[in-house]
């Protein structure tokens, strides 16, 4: 293939075409690597990022039923919660003691709509709404002495304008582009909030209001690699167009017992290292790029090799509800291992430097705490 010099070459110095970027996808994945970790080191030198947070699963109701996920449930169902206020201020006050910069709310899509119990349980505590409750959650987050970030699926613009003067920023996983994966046998088609059309214009929407956003891909639930490559160049449209992406996240799918995907092979380490350098890649300097460590505990090296320049969030309070059968990991073994590839370690606010410099992008009540915070990471 003698293409394959220039078009890598050209990558490692930017981002390139969308014709290129499938041809990218066909290369060996040692190269795409190489090129992504002269990307990476040009554009974020050697550090290495992580956002030390407490995660808060406020509900694990859920209307969609994605065919990969142990997280959701209905009511009566075993396991089924939802945080009462007291149970949110404990662990809020809990997770500043311990450090934690972020306060990272997640819940299942929707449950309003579909849980008439729930709607009565909001009631009770004096909210209306599931964004009512956020919002007061968010805070008393604040607070608490933790910076928000909210990822509550799909939002409308109303909601986000609502949550947007108590967060520095909000997320939503793209997860993938393909209406292929919506059909019937396939892991999203018990899943309307999964539809690639509600998640692209919550994405931009959000980028209309100039809030600071956090996307991602889930690989490795039956999507093809050429349709990897279409949602990360959506992201990148839709970063171009607002500016508003701090952080793709590149999740690679784990089997969970006692769902229908439950046998279902995982994707290789090489198939989560190239898409990882393939995000590199297309994707513009300024948008970080990340890989859950907890979900690849004996990889940390390969993820740093293929190009990522943080972690993610990381709580030494509460697990990771969505996958709990994989803890985070400690932070002296991680720093270690970034050590031993030449990287510093370091805590970042969860919020990026090219939003908080940028004006219009995070609301003034919010600077105080940003400020303080932010003081209070650079001397650890």
């Amino acid at each position: 293939m003698s293409f394959t010099p220039p078009i890598l070459e050209r990558a490692s110095l930017g981002p390139v075409s969308d014709r290129i970027a499938h041809q990218l996808s066909l290369l060996d994945t040692f190269a795409l690597c190489e090129a992504a970790r002269a990307r990476r080191d040009r554009a974020w030198g050697n550090t290495l990022t992580y956002s030390p947070k407490v995660f808060l699963p406020v509900t694990n109701l859920c209307r969609n039923r994605c065919d990969y996920c142990s997280f959701r449930r209905s009511p009566g169902d075993p396991g089924e919660w939802t945080m009462s206020p007291e149970q949110i201020r404990s662990w809020l006050h809990r997770a500043r003691q311990q450090g934690c910069v972020e306060a990272l709310f997640c819940l299942g899509d929707t449950p309003e709509i579909g849980f008439r119990e729930y709607r009565a349980l909001l009631r009770s505590w004096g909210h209306e709404t599931t964004v009512e409750y956020l919002r007061w959650a968010a805070e008393e987050a604040l607070r608490a002495g933790l910076l928000p970030h909210t990822n509550a699926g799909i939002l409308g613009r109303d909601d986000m304008i609502a949550l947007r003067p108590v967060n520095v920023s909000l997320g939503l996983m793209l997860e993938n582009v393909s209406e292929r994966l919506c059909k019937k046998g396939m892991p999203h088609h018990r899943a309307p909030d999964k539809r690639p059309a509600k998640r692209v214009q919550m994405t931009r929407e959000a980028g209309e209001l100039q809030i600071p956003f956090t996307s991602g891909l889930l690989i490795g639930i039956g999507e093809t690699v050429e349709e990897r490559v279409d949602t990360i160049l959506v992201i990148r449209e839709l970063h171009r167009e607002y500016a508003h992406i701090g952080e793709v996240i590149v999740q690679n799918f784990r089997a969970h017992p006692a769902t229908p995907m439950g046998l279902a092979a995982e994707p290789t380490p090489d198939a989560l290292s190239a898409t990882v350098a393939l995000a590199r890649l297309l994707l513009d300097d300024d948008v970080s790029v990340q890989a859950p460590p907890n979900l690849n505990p004996a990889s940390i090296e390969m993820l740093i090799d293929a190009g990522i320049n943080d972690f993610g969030g990381i709580s030494p309070v509460s697990p990771d509800y969505i996958n709990p059968q994989h803890p985070w990991p400690y932070l002296d073994r991680l720093r270690q291992v970034c050590d031993a590839k030449g990287f510093r370690l370091e805590p970042r606010l969860p919020v990026y430097p090219s939003h908080l410099d940028a004006p219009g992008f995070i609301d003034a009540s919010l600077r105080p705490r940003v400020d303080q915070l932010q003081t209070e990471l650079s001397a650890r």
